[in-house]
């Protein structure tokens, strides 16, 4: 049976000079920016998670629900604990630009369902004995490059048969991360996780001794040649889905039976085809060798990011959708055809969502000047509709 990989290895295998390990709850002794791993000192066949823990992030934070409702503490626990991966030892990567012992200890000083001053990484502190995790970490300023590539890495090697045992293969990460490489966030059924910032401390002036170690060791930070990039991220790695104590209400996305069937094809072009594709340019292009230079690289990424974002959409309107359903004949609404005339010069339209709309193709959105000037006529009615250029004068001849 092969030995385990550790995260240093991981670490190492891309080339990054590896530093640590300190128990978890002490500091990494750089001031630097780079990458950061978390892992158990062994593997551990099923996730030990701490009850207490679970039921005192419930108690602090009313808004969280699972697939949409309010679990009980064992629900929670119970799902959390199907991310894990028994065969691995890596728990969670982290990266920051700036230092990161500040990081850490940002981190330690941030309570479970807080959101300040740093939230990432926070299924860590649903573990027992979470002081026999190990940290380890690596000066680069290519943090956000070496992070993604970590991840990939840890990715990669999974076997397929524990891929197989998972909830979801798109959804293999180390166990406490919840975006995947691209930013996008993971599906969990978690929401309302976090506090509202205006919940939650501003600012935190230090870290208590229990929360990190007293004794921090010193010593020169090594010099790195890697070239910045701006970070593609303005939100944590927790993720920001529903983060507000209490759940918003989403705006429905209203669509027509072809609207809908049209955003079910390419979400799944996008998962099965595109997605997988983009992901192997990424791979190859890690392959080519140093990250600094890599424009291979640099491009894949850029295009997974957006094709990333453009599932999350398509993901958000199938979430919200609202189908339009046929509407008495006499009345304009959404989802009508309207056959109208301008100065005898006929034309035909359909009122649909703002997501379907296509002027000129005659699909007009209900949120349009001219859409919700027509909402609500009927056949005979003279619609003025004021435009920036005229008044223009629409005659309904008939709805459908």
């Amino acid at each position: 049976m092969p030995e385990p990989r550790t995260a240093a290895d991981l670490m190492r295998s891309l080339g990054l000079d590896v530093d640590g390990p300190q128990r978890w709850g002490g500091l990494p002794t750089s001031r630097a920016p780079g990458i950061f791993a978390v892992e158990t000192a062994t593997p551990l066949p099923t996730a030990p998670i701490d009850l207490a823990e679970v039921r005192r992030w419930l108690e602090r934070v009313p808004g969280l629900r699972l697939d949409g409702e309010r679990p009980t503490q064992t629900t929670l626990a119970q799902r959390l604990a199907s991310f894990w991966i028994p065969s691995e030892m890596l728990l969670y990567v982290g990266r920051t630009s700036k230092s990161l012992g500040s990081r850490v200890a940002a981190m330690y000083a941030t309570e479970l369902g807080h959101r300040r001053p740093h939230p990432g990484g926070h299924w860590l502190k649903t573990l027992r004995d979470p002081s026999s995790l190990r940290l380890w970490w690596a000066e680069t300023d290519a943090a956000e490059e070496y992070e993604d590539a970590l991840i990939s890495a840890f990715v990669d090697a999974i076997p397929s048969e524990t891929r197989e045992r998972l909830a979801s293969a798109g959804d293999v990460l180390p166990w406490a991360n919840l975006e995947s490489v691209g930013g996008a966030v993971r599906s969990t059924g978690l929401s309302g996780f976090l506090l509202s910032a205006e919940a939650t401390p501003a600012r935190v002036s230090g870290v208590r001794r229990s929360d990190a170690s007293a004794t921090v060791r010193r010593r020169t930070p090594s010099t790195t040649t890697v070239s910045t990039r701006s970070s593609r991220r303005s939100g944590s790695q927790a993720g920001s889905t529903n983060v507000s104590a209490r759940p918003r209400t989403e705006q429905p996305t209203h669509l027509t039976v072809e609207g809908l069937a049209a955003i079910e094809a390419e979400l799944e072009r996008l998962r099965t085809v595109e997605r997988p594709a983009v992901v192997e340019r990424i791979k190859h292009a890690r392959e080519l060798g140093d990250l600094r230079e890599n424009a291979d690289y640099e491009a894949a990424r850029n295009e997974q990011s957006f094709l990333e974002g453009r599932i999350q959409e398509l993901e958000h309107r199938l979430r919200t959708a609202a189908i339009i359903t046929s509407q008495p004949r006499d009345v304009i609404a959404l989802g009508s055809t309207v056959r109208y005339e301008i100065d005898g010069e006929p034309g035909v339209l359909t009122i649909v969502g703002s997501t379907e709309s296509d002027p000129g193709n005659g699909r007009i959105s209900a949120a349009s000047p001219v859409g919700k000037a027509l909402l609500g006529r009927g056949v005979g009615d003279e619609v003025i509709v004021a435009t920036p250029a005229a008044q223009i004068h629409y005659r309904i001849l008939d709805v459908g």
